[in-house]
């Protein structure tokens, strides 16, 4: 029964949505989930949809890939009892080639009044919880009907509060989120991922159509806290300068600072709760899990972070990120240059990393529907605990091609290599390479 109920639920959702598709439900100062959304920064003020009244729209994200993927390393053998015996947690997990589990996003937007609405984001399978989970939720306000919608508020001002991923940076609107890979060219994210949600609220100041300010100010954490514990709020600003200059040609240099002096757990480098896109590359073949006291066989689910690199600033974090782009007919160039500070909580003093990333990206045919592209992307700094001068570089290669707006087909390769890591560490002299094949739906 309750699987039956569970089907007749499904079932509801799916002819919903089929309906608001068929209706093409507009929603005002909004990012479309499909083709429509790429190269989207903050929506735009311009006030250019018509408010009809409350409204939904159900939308959603669906990702497969399929991974031929090898790995090696040269780190020193790290013997560990397992199961009655010895084995080496430093030997790298058995990699072959094969299909990765789908990955999927459900999002509801609801127009509640003229120019205020409301997100509600959720992951119904992702590589560390396929069970479905809220990712989040927030209220945007951009217009304040309840005072006559005054021109200045318009025209001029945003507001968002909730439960969000803070506006940070430029790479997080090309990145890759769970399901939702429409907006990103490439199968990886970068290698030093910032995102996270907290919870808080930020306020926008647009005083021409091509400027905007921001100011934020979140609670520091993935999630509630209540104790009672020293712990700080995370401060961020950005300021973006967007200009289309002509049909063909479009220029768009943002910078942005984020920090927190005393979080009880940050997450910034460390929120994504989904995984990454390399499973289990450069992982080993057994780990001894979190609380656990023994080892146990590696898991996609467990160990899913695989290829990044967090610098483990959970304490205190300070960053910077700036991060231009040019767009001339077909041609993309975007590139990021991101400086970050920070500790953990047992450590005495801060340390520093970072990383930069170029890339690429030409588009062509009708539509722009196909597209070949190349992203390199650095990460070098202090990791702590005998890795003081670490490197980690990416090179990626990517073709893309849309048979609809809906609809994307991405193939790419990928060489990785982890350079100067302590001999005992498993990514000493680590590198992984390979194809990737994703295919996308964004609605």
């Amino acid at each position: 029964m309750r699987n039956f109920q569970k089907f007749l639920g499904i079932l509801t959702i799916l002819s919903m949505a089929t309906g608001l598709m068929a209706q093409r439900t507009e929603i005002q100062y909004f990012r479309p989930y499909d083709q429509e959304g790429i190269n989207i920064f903050e929506p735009s003020k311009v006030d250019n949809v018509k408010y009809d009244g409350f409204a939904i729209r159900i939308g959603g994200s669906f990702t497969q890939q399929f991974q031929a993927l090898e790995h090696s390393n040269d780190a020193n053998p790290n013997l560990v009892p397992y199961r009655g015996g010895q084995a080496d947690a430093n030997e790298l997990y058995n990699l072959g080639s094969g299909f990765n589990l789908a990955t999927a996003n459900l999002n509801f937007d609801f127009q509640i009044e003229d120019g205020i609405r409301v997100s509600l984001e959720n992951y119904m399978s992702s590589r560390h919880h396929p069970e479905f989970w809220v990712k989040g939720g927030y209220i945007q306000v951009d217009k304040l009907p309840m005072f006559g919608n005054p021109d200045w508020f318009t025209k001029h001002v945003r507001v968002k509060i909730g439960h969000f991923q803070p506006n940070y940076g430029d790479q997080q609107f090309r990145r890759t989120d769970n399901g939702n890979a429409i907006w990103n060219p490439f199968v990886g994210n970068y290698i030093m991922d910032a995102f996270t949600t907290e919870i808080g609220g930020e306020a926008y100041v647009f005083p021409t159509e091509d400027l905007m300010f921001m100011v934020g100010l979140n609670n520091g954490l993935i999630n509630g806290n209540i104790a009672d514990v020293e712990k700080a709020p995370s401060v961020y600003f950005k300021a973006a300068y967007d200009k289309q200059v002509n049909d063909d040609f479009r220029f768009r240099l943002s910078a942005s600072y984020y920090n927190n002096n005393n979080s009880a757990r940050n997450t910034l480098f460390n929120g994504d709760r989904t995984g990454s896109r390399f499973y289990l590359a450069m992982e080993p073949a057994i780990t001894q899990p979190r609380g656990a006291t023994a080892y146990s066989p590696v898991s996609a689910s467990d160990n899913f972070t695989s290829g990044r690199i967090s610098p483990n600033f959970t304490n205190t974090v300070s960053t910077f990120q700036i991060s231009p782009f040019v767009k001339y007919k077909g041609m993309e160039l975007f590139a990021t240059y991101e400086a970050a500070t920070g500790r953990a909580g047992f450590e005495n003093s801060e340390r520093d990393f970072g990383q930069y990333s170029v890339e690429g990206i030409y588009r062509f045919l009708p539509n722009e529907q196909v597209f070949v592209g190349a992203r390199y992307n650095s990460a070098s700094g202090d990791l702590g605990g005998g890795n003081s001068d670490v490197t980690v570089n990416r090179t990626e290669l990517s073709a893309g091609w849309f048979p609809s707006r809906n609809l994307l087909l991405k193939v790419g390769y990928i060489n990785q290599d982890y350079l100067d890591f302590n001999a005992d560490d498993l990514r000493h002299e680590g590198n992984f390479n390979g194809m990737m094949i994703e295919a996308v739906v964004g609605f």
